[in-house]
Order: C-alpha cells, then sequence, then structure tokens
C-alpha cells in the first residue's frame, strides 16, 4: 500500500511562486504525477516524472512555468510553480502512476492519490 502526503500549498498573488511536495511511503522509483481540479471541473493533468527523474512531461498550461523534479533518496516529488496566476488555483494532487507508460492516460493511469493541497493565486 502507498501513502501520499502532499504539502505546500496556500493563498499568494499573481505572479508569485510556490514548491508543493509530496511524501510517499511504501513505494519508490515509480512514475508519479501531479494533477490539479478547480472548483466545479474534472481533475486535471499537470505533470509527471519517471521513476529515475530523467524525464518529464507537462501540461501545455504549465510549461514554461512549473518544474517537476524528485528526490528519490527522500521518496519526495516536488512542483515548483513559478508566475503563478488566478487560473492555477486549484487542489492539487500527488499520484503514482501505474507505469511510465500509463502517464498518458491522466487520471485513469495513476494507482494511487494523495489527499490534495489547496492553491489559491489572487489577482
Amino acid at each position: 500500500q502507498v501513502q501520499l502526503v502532499e504539502s505546500g500549498g496556500g493563498l499568494v498573488q499573481a505572479g508569485d511562486s510556490l514548491r508543493l511536495s509530496c511524501a510517499a511511503s511504501g513505494r519508490s522509483n515509480y512514475a508519479m504525477g501531479w494533477f490539479r481540479q478547480a472548483p466545479g471541473k474534472e481533475r486535471e493533468f499537470v505533470a509527471a516524472i519517471s521513476g529515475s527523474g530523467g524525464t518529464t512531461y507537462y501540461a501545455d498550461s504549465v510549461k514554461g512555468r512549473f518544474t517537476i523534479s524528485r528526490d528519490n533518496a527522500k521518496s519526495t516529488v516536488y512542483l515548483q510553480m513559478n508566475s503563478l496566476k488566478p487560473e492555477d488555483t486549484a487542489v492539487y494532487y500527488c499520484a503514482v502512476a501505474r507505469s511510465w507508460d500509463t502517464v498518458r492516460l491522466g487520471v485513469g493511469g495513476m494507482d494511487y492519490w494523495g489527499k490534495g493541497t489547496l492553491v489559491t493565486v489572487s489577482s
């Protein structure tokens, strides 16, 4: 069983930065992803990283602003978010992918989820 705990969310102003963390227990070195869900919207893919950290993949909406990384020694995945916009407001979730090949499936390709951390960006 895998447990994921996100942290680092908060209230910031447009243009600010935040770094989210996702601590994993019970599993490591697997592909992982960040997703987000805004009020009234479906959960959407944000970014993913391979087990080694050597390959990353981003949604077009965050490309160039967000950076996903990992520290396998600490079993932690990070999401550095820069130049935040009000439309980035959402609950952010980390997830463990079934495999790197299933990352492309989005929500359906993930096996385990954290409970999320809220990011609010004011204009």
